[in-house]
């Protein structure tokens, strides 16, 4: 019954993964939604993505039965990392990042010129912090299948 967290930048392919995992019977849960994330105000004007923490705190504490793989990459996520088996760092060179954005048709985020320097920031800046607290990484230019079975190897099935 592990609980995995499953982070990344965009274009990693948390969703996707998290897709085939459901349709693999684990119960999956994409926190970037009003249910499990909002905005919130920063001292600069702009604003940040965070958890609910009311939220992924229930979803923690009352999971029981089966994995529970949890995905998504918020600025306070690591007060959560106690109550997970694993924090799994999905991770890609930019190029392979950046053409997945490019290709998705689910998700807008990326498409402006703006959003993919952002995305080469965030690369550069918090993957590094990721890598620093994840307990394992996995490469995702490998194909989805490889990092699904490498995900519930983790998990302990």
């Amino acid at each position: 019954m592990a609980k995995v967290l499953v982070t990344g930048m965009s274009g990693t392919g948390k969703s996707t993964a998290l897709r085939m995992l459901a349709a693999r019977g684990h119960r999956t849960v994409d926190t970037d939604s009003d249910r499990w994330s909002r905005w919130v105000p920063l001292p600069d004007g702009s604003s940040d993505w965070i958890w609910r923490e009311d939220a992924i705190t229930d979803l923690l504490t009352g999971h029981r039965a089966g994995h529970l793989f949890v995905a998504g990459c918020r600025s306070n996520q690591g007060r959560f990392y106690p109550s997970f088996d694993h924090v799994v760092l999905l991770s890609a060179p930019a190029e392979v990042l950046l053409t997945r954005i490019a290709d998705r048709t689910d998700n807008p985020y990326g498409k402006r010129a703006e959003e993919r320097a952002e995305i080469l920031r965030n690369l550069a800046e918090v993957e590094p912090l990721l890598r620093a607290t994840a307990t394992a990484e996995v490469d995702a230019s490998a194909p989805v299948e490889s990092v699904v079975g490498h995900l519930e190897r983790l998990a302990g099935g």
